[in-house]
């Protein structure tokens, strides 16, 4: 029986874009469970990270509604004192970007160590610098007391990246969140970092939320899936269910933009339109309903709600029953379908 770690009740967060606030996260609700990996997925702009950011309050200006429990505790009420002693102790985030995640200024193994020494000001120096490198190498570092040694800028973007997650894990953490961990990272590197996020989850037990766009990623490392769109999550479900059966028109339209060696076109799938900014973004009905015109209006939901479709599969509107490609429609209408 899986164990909830964390469960977000309609969470929203929002920025002050000229004179009014606008939010970036609308009313999403979720659950992460222990020793599991749940992907959020999206184009650029859908909320992801910004959903990230909410969970572990680092937003400094954004105005936040809703719960955030984890174990029990709404941390989202929490101070900032309070929330300092969870940070990095029980939860951790692995950030997109690791020259930016590191000080530049200072050695490898001394980020490690701030970190420790922060929850554990009881542990020694000498046993400190023992657990560095001892998960400097837990993450495939060959050389770790020569990394310790080393600044940021030494370092390949993939070894920084190792250095980002073995920081992440040093005070092995109950929730951890990686927020596009493989960016800019070359392919080899990719499955590197993703299989060692796996194996610590084996090994922590940790609840993991994984924050890509990179549905092959997805594929291979998740439990279940949410997908984002315009601040909302839009489709949510084991992956298996995800992959076999999408059913709202933005899973379906990501999934057949990806290339499928099985099929002898050459042209991929283009989602019309973009995620449109913030301050612009529809705020009624369909969200997703600008980017699919060839969709009857009555389709939609005046007020679009996730219905529970199967066990544990939800979706945003009734406006997935009624969905098709254009290309594919007009195709079954040559063929005399009706």
């Amino acid at each position: 029986m899986s164990e909830e770690l964390l469960e977000i009740k309609n969470l929203t967060t929002s920025f002050r874009v000229l004179d009014d606030y606008y939010a970036a996260v609308d009313n999403v609700s979720l659950t992460v469970n222990k020793n599991e990996v749940l992907a959020i997925v999206g184009e650029s702009g859908s909320g992801k990270s910004a959903l990230a950011f909410s969970i572990m309050g680092l937003h400094n200006r954004a105005k936040m509604e809703g719960t955030i429990d984890f174990k029990g505790q709404n941390i989202a009420k929490l101070s900032q004192g309070k929330l300092n002693k969870l940070r990095g102790k029980e939860m951790a985030m692995i950030f997109q970007d690791s020259l930016s995640a590191l000080n530049p200024l200072m050695i490898v193994g001394a980020q490690i160590d701030e970190a420790l020494l922060l929850h554990n000001s009881s542990m020694s120096k000498k046993d400190r610098k023992v657990r560095v490198i001892d998960f400097l190498s837990k993450v495939g570092i060959p050389r770790p007391e020569k990394t310790y040694e080393q600044y940021p800028h030494e370092l390949s973007g993939g070894m920084r990246q190792r250095v980002v997650i073995a920081m992440a894990i040093a005070n092995q953490p109950e929730l951890l969140i990686a927020d596009e961990p493989t960016t800019a990272l070359d392919v080899t590197i990719q499955a590197q970092i993703l299989d060692l996020i796996k194996d610590l989850k084996d090994d922590m037990r940790a609840g993991i939320i994984l924050i890509t766009h990179d549905l092959g990623v997805v594929a291979e490392m998740a439990d279940r899936v949410a997908v984002m769109y315009a601040g909302q999550i839009v489709e949510i479900a084991d992956v298996y269910s995800l992959f076999s059966s999408p059913q709202h028109p933005y899973t379906r339209s990501l999934l057949n933009s990806l290339p499928n060696s099985a099929e002898t076109k050459t042209k991929l799938h283009v989602i019309q339109g973009v995620v449109p900014p913030l301050h612009k973004m529809p705020r009624d009905g369909c969200r997703f309903r600008h980017r699919i015109p060839w969709v009857d209006e009555s389709s939609h939901e005046e007020n679009p709600e996730l219905h529970e479709i199967k066990p544990g599969h939800f979706v945003r509107c009734t406006c997935y029953k009624d969905f098709h490609f254009p290309d594919k429609h007009k195709e079954a209408s040559g063929n005399g379908a009706t």
